[in-house]
């Protein structure tokens, strides 16, 4: 069977085991398998290493913590991983820490997508839906910040331009850091 076929399979099953899950479940209590609603405190993970060493998920605690769940596949993912690099390396951004993690079934196909894109963050790449369900993954991509203590603060789904001034003072105001951005005043 070729590798797009075992990727396409694989998603089917992964879809139709939510469905399944969420036929089960209540309405507005939907979540995928093992997930930490915000509020909540993010579980220890190992996290794969796509351009740099593996690392413990409570490696990243003392610091604000963003992470950006995507796929190579995915158009907005793609859009907003410039949006990100910018934040990432922003006056704003040295407040906190950004980490991408890759829900890719093959870790070539992600590799690939950050050459390509000559991403610097920090990338991990999600073995056996591990990260994918913990966070909530269900549609990517799926944004989430976390506070210092490994707290889920929100979750964001969709693609936004990060670095924008608008999506930098939400993200402040969400972590309570010291505004870094002042928006020009209009004539």
């Amino acid at each position: 069977m070729s590798m797009f076929c075992q990727s396409l399979f694989k998603r089917l099953r992964r879809a139709a085991l939510l469905l399944c899950v969420g036929l089960a479940l209540p309405l507005g209590a939907q979540a995928t398998p093992g997930e930490v609603p915000v509020g909540s405190m993010l579980r220890e993970a190992t996290l794969h290493g796509l351009n740099g060493p593996d690392r413990k998920l409570s490696d990243f605690r003392g610091r604000p913590l963003i992470i950006n769940v995507w796929a190579s596949w995915c158009p907005p993912c793609i859009r907003e991983m410039g949006s990100l690099e910018s934040l990432a390396w922003s006056d704003a951004g040295q407040q906190f820490m950004v980490i991408g993690i890759s829900t890719d079934d093959y870790p070539d196909a992600a590799k690939g997508l950050l050459r390509k894109n000559k991403a610097t963050l920090n990338h991990f790449i999600d073995e056996r839906l591990n990260l994918e369900n913990m966070l909530g993954a269900d549609h990517l991509p799926l944004t989430v910040l976390v506070d210092a203590k490994g707290r889920v603060l929100e979750k964001v789904v969709g693609a936004r331009e990060w670095d924008s001034p608008e999506a930098v003072g939400h993200i402040q105001q969400v972590f309570h850091l010291k505004t870094t951005v002042k928006l020009l005043a209009k004539p």
